[in-house]
């Protein structure tokens, strides 16, 4: 279960927040958790570019969501998390006037200065927004309820949250199973791994020679769930002239020797494509026993699905 609050600057989000996950016995995180975990995960001063934001924040919340249900009080959170099972999206707003007087007493600010600044601060979560995850506003419709705070206390918002989630049976959600989270992760971390971000100590890449970029994405996310993995080990002879000297052959971008299977990369055009599927179908005939499969790059997500590795993953 995941309450998602947003809304706009000098509302007090994160006291409605609070009172939510206080009230449910949800863990609370706020933008200032965030940059924690994620400085956690991704290593102190980690730089994020903002087209791999979303991704990173979707891997720390499926984390946490897997431990507990959550009260998430940070902008865009509707859209992140749009697929999560069991999710409530809060959106609070209120009339300029009470949202500038809030801004006078939080900030010790006169009404001009405070009128000043909630226009900065607007500008500057449009334009966040907009870096981050591709919206600057959504409509309301996106949400499951718009709450305004000029009319309604902290208490009372957290109280009407708490009735929307026992009217819509969401209390009674188990927790993102590990399934889930596998692969939530694992979609997330090819996107990632893209960007060349690897946390610490946990996807730490091997070196290798990487004939091709894909590989070494894909050796960077074996790394990451922990399933062991060899580069090109073994060459394999298909053709031989009559003095029994080889002609033709093939080795295999990787094997994994847990699933004793060989795993063959390929992101090159049609031509050479059908070229290597030629190789890869001699090679079966003549080594009946070696279990080979041909990958592209759109197909690494069910590489783990479809063959026994999502197993490894939920249960590691």
């Amino acid at each position: 279960m995941l309450i998602a609050i947003s809304g706009q600057p000098g509302c007090r989000l994160d006291e409605v927040a609070r009172l939510c996950a206080q009230r449910l016995e949800y863990e609370l995180v706020t933008d200032a958790r965030l940059a924690s975990l994620i400085e956690s995960e991704f290593g102190a001063g980690a730089q994020i570019p903002d087209k791999a934001y979303a991704d990173a924040l979707v891997s720390i919340v499926a984390q946490l969501a897997a431990r507990h249900h959550l009260v998430f009080c940070s902008d865009g959170a509707e859209i992140l998390f749009r697929d999560f099972p069991g999710l409530l999206r809060v959106h609070i707003v209120a009339p300029e006037p009470v949202r500038t007087g809030n801004v006078m007493l939080d900030r010790r600010l006169d009404r001009p200065a405070a009128g000043k600044l909630i226009g900065t601060m607007e500008a500057d979560q449009k334009a966040e927004r907009k870096r981050r995850i591709g919206k600057a506003s959504l409509q309301p419709h996106f949400y499951d309820a718009v709450l305004n705070s000029g009319t309604l206390g902290a208490d009372q918002m957290a109280a009407l949250i708490e009735a929307a989630i026992g009217e819509l049976g969401l209390s009674a959600r188990a927790l993102l199973s590990s399934a889930a989270e596998a692969q939530i992760q694992f979609q997330v971390r090819l996107r990632l791994a893209r960007h060349g971000i690897v946390p610490p100590g946990k996807a730490a890449l091997r070196k290798a020679d990487f004939a091709h970029p894909s590989e070494g994405i894909f050796a960077n996310l074996l790394d990451f769930y922990r399933i062991a993995w060899e580069y090109e080990p073994r060459f394999f002879p298909l053709k031989w002239d009559k003095e029994g000297s080889v002609l033709e052959g093939f080795r295999p971008d990787f094997y994994l020797p847990e699933f004793d299977a060989y795993i063959e990369l390929t992101t090159m055009k049609q031509s050479h494509v059908t070229r290597k599927n030629r190789k890869v179908k001699l090679l079966r005939e003549l080594y009946p026993k070696v279990n080979i499969q041909v990958f592209y790059q759109k197909d690494f997500e069910n590489l783990i699905f479809k063959y026994g590795l999502a197993e490894r993953l939920t249960t590691a």
